[in-house]
């Protein structure tokens, strides 16, 4: 194994999963780079400690209270006739159960708490009594089979359009792997294998042919088999993969029903097979696992037809259809992608899932193709599209993340749909598997969180540790440790934004010469600078590693005013502001009430101010801006951190003056 650092209760599942692999052998291939895992990697301090607490001590906490006063967790026992009436809430709801189980997984595996570890004994009982004796799962139905939840069909499997009978269970058995590896328990891991069998035995090139309207179950599937290594299991995830474009054993709900939306096939990524599609369509969150599921079918069989078709995509999504904040979907009403340069600010979709989707796939494109124009984008996501998702205390959520607001706009508890707060906070467990990386002897610095982890290269012990106040500070030092010199290649990834290039295409661009940074990124060993020369998005620094070594990345951060393509009408004659990694907003509150009217000249100048009271400690951006024909100082703060204060206008493209 590479990676050396196991806890007690770590290893013991290491040997379970151990037991299970002789169903199968270890596949030939998978990604090219390996994540360094959740279990190899702390975080320190700053930023994301902070906000990975608050995910633990609060957001956690608040979801599986929310799931409780909602009936999600009593839908369960309502299958079993434990607990008396009908199902509550609508045929997904169990997902939100599922991805609650999978966040308070990995927070278990980072902090050790026995109520939260029984808390979750106690649900997953539930769920496994609600299980069917031959592997179906899906309450929506098993409370009252006569009369399933709307959407669901008369019998099983026969609207998968809409019912998501197995998107929930993509999500279940997501949850069931973090949950296996977190505490060792297989109590998950058996409802998800049994569930698994059923659904291998009900599909296939020998079965029933169809696909789930909502693509998930196809990460579950290969996460299930990399945790068995039963092969059934990724080969149904690539028959579902394949089934795409084909005809299907699936009713259609009828032209009046309210869920006839979903018998549009290219909504859910379904009208051509997914080897030869070239675009982004459909709902923005489906088109995310779809892409995430091809990666890791992909990697997996090295299928050079689905690596093209990701390509194009992806080169799809950054060109005409990401928004400056890396959120995806521009229309509310159907949550999806609309046409080339169709951004709305206002009535922007943007849906927290959807970012969350946009993190997964792009460390996917990272994983198996190594070009750090996909960590650029992730990056931009998870600063901006998908932290604005959360408030800054942790118990209330944004659905849609828009670009501007007229004041109508604010967070929210909880939703009837509620699949944004539990698929936030599993991604916010997941953060410190997103930091580094490696491939035999050579390791990524892929993001910049003051953090440290252990990892074998060439054979050799490493520690690796980060110290930065990034993403308000430039300056990174990384500090290496083995425990005896070795050769090795250490990686460090040099932002897009620090190379004049807010996205790898000519969606977005840095407008004002009198912006850019007066210095270029250095970087040193040892306190002897280093010719930085960056070949796919990386510095790459090969030598003998001693114990103490340093490296020192200094990224200027010059405030940047950004403009648009021009065939994204929406932002024609009008700007955003950019520090770093950071959007910027006006919010109403700041800067008099209003922020419509402001406009922003090209050679106003703009100046930064490090705020330690202020929305929990945030570096503000400063200038001049014009109402009317008078001169006004404007305040911006981080886009993540806006309606933190209340209500209130919000934009963030300024109009040009």
């Amino acid at each position: 194994m590479r990676h050396t650092v196991l806890t007690g209760v770590a290893l013991a599942a290491f040997f379970v999963v151990s037991a299970c692999a002789r169903r199968a052998e270890a596949p030939a291939r998978d990604y090219a780079i390996e994540a360094v895992p959740l279990a190899a990697v702390q975080i320190d301090n700053g930023f994301w400690a902070t906000r990975m607490d608050t995910n633990r001590t609060v957001t956690i906490p608040h979801i599986m209270k929310e799931n409780e006063e909602t009936g999600r967790v009593e839908n369960f026992a309502r299958a079993v006739h434990e607990a008396p009436g009908p199902y509550q809430g609508r045929r997904f709801n169990d997902s939100d159960v599922y991805k609650t189980i999978e966040a308070a997984s990995y927070a278990l595996a980072k902090h050790p708490d026995p109520g939260l570890d029984a808390e979750l004994d106690r649900i997953i009982k539930l769920i496994a009594a609600a299980q069917e004796p031959d592997g179906y799962l899906y309450p929506a139905r098993t409370v009252d089979p006569a009369h399933p939840v709307a959407g669901a069909g008369p019998e099983r499997w026969v609207n998968l359009n809409g019912s998501h009978e197995l998107y929930n269970v993509g999500h279940l058995y997501e949850a069931a792997v973090a949950h296996f590896e977190a505490t060792g328990k297989r109590t998950l891991l058996d409802v998800a294998i049994k569930n698994a069998d059923l659904v291998a035995r009900t599909f296939g090139p020998q079965g029933r042919k169809a696909v789930p309207g909502h693509e998930e179950i196809e990460i579950g599937l290969v996460k299930l088999y990399r945790a068995t290594r039963d092969a059934r299991y990724l080969a149904l995830a690539r028959f579902f993969l394949d089934q795409r474009g084909h005809p299907h054993d699936t009713q259609p709900y009828p032209a009046d029903s309210p869920f006839a939306i979903y018998n549009g096939r290219p909504y859910m990524q379904d009208d051509v097979p997914v080897a030869e599609q070239r675009r982004a369509e459909g709902h923005a969150v489906r088109a995310m696992y779809l892409y995430s599921g091809m990666n890791d079918v992909a990697a997996l069989d090295g299928d050079t037809a689905y690596a093209a078709a990701l390509d194009r995509i992806w080169d799809d999504v950054v060109s005409k259809r990401l928004y400056l904040t890396g959120g995806l979907g521009a229309r509310d009403t159907v949550e999806a992608f609309g046409d080339d340069y169709e951004l709305p600010n206002r009535t922007a979709y943007t849906e927290t899932c959807a970012s969350v989707g946009g993190v997964l796939w792009n460390q996917r494109m990272f994983l198996r193709e190594g070009d750090a124009k996909y960590l650029d984008v992730l990056e931009r996501t998870l600063y901006n599209g998908f932290l604005s998702g959360v408030s800054l205390a942790g118990d209330t959520f944004f659905y849609q993340n828009p670009l501007a607001s007229d004041g109508s706009v604010a967070r929210t508890a909880y939703f009837e749909v509620a699949c944004c707060p539990s698929n936030l906070a599993r991604l916010m467990g997941q953060l410190p598997s997103l930091i580094y990386a490696q491939k035999d002897d050579e390791l990524y610095v892929s993001q910049f969180v003051a953090s440290h982890a252990t990892v074998d290269l060439g054979g050799r012990s490493v520690l690796v540790a980060q110290q930065t106040g990034y993403p308000w500070d430039g300056a990174v030092t990384i500090r290496l440790a083995p425990d005896q010199p070795v050769e090795f290649t250490l990686h460090v990834r040099i932002p897009g934004w620090a190379r004049n290039e807010p996205v790898a295409s000519d969606l977005y661009r840095f407008a004002s010469a009198g912006d850019a940074p007066s210095a270029e990124p250095a970087l040193s060993v040892n306190g002897s600078p280093v010719p930085l020369a960056v070949e796919r998005g990386f510095a790459s620094i090969r030598r003998t590693w001693t114990a103490g070594d340093t490296v020192r990345l200094d990224l200027p951060m010059p405030v940047r005013r950004v403009v648009a393509n021009p065939g994204v009408s929406a932002d024609v004659r009008r700007m955003a502001i950019e520090r770093g990694p950071i959007v910027y907003a006006l919010e109403g509150v700041d800067n008099g009430g209003t922020v419509a009217d402001l406009t922003l000249g090209s050679a106003a100048t703009l100046g930064h101010e490090f705020k330690p009271d202020l929305l929990g400690g945030v570096e503000i951006v400063t200038g001049t801006a014009v109402r009317g024909a008078r001169p006004t100082a404007f305040v911006a703060v981080p886009y993540y951190a806006w309606a933190n204060r209340g209500k209130g206008e919000m934009e963030v493209w300024l109009k040009e003056k």
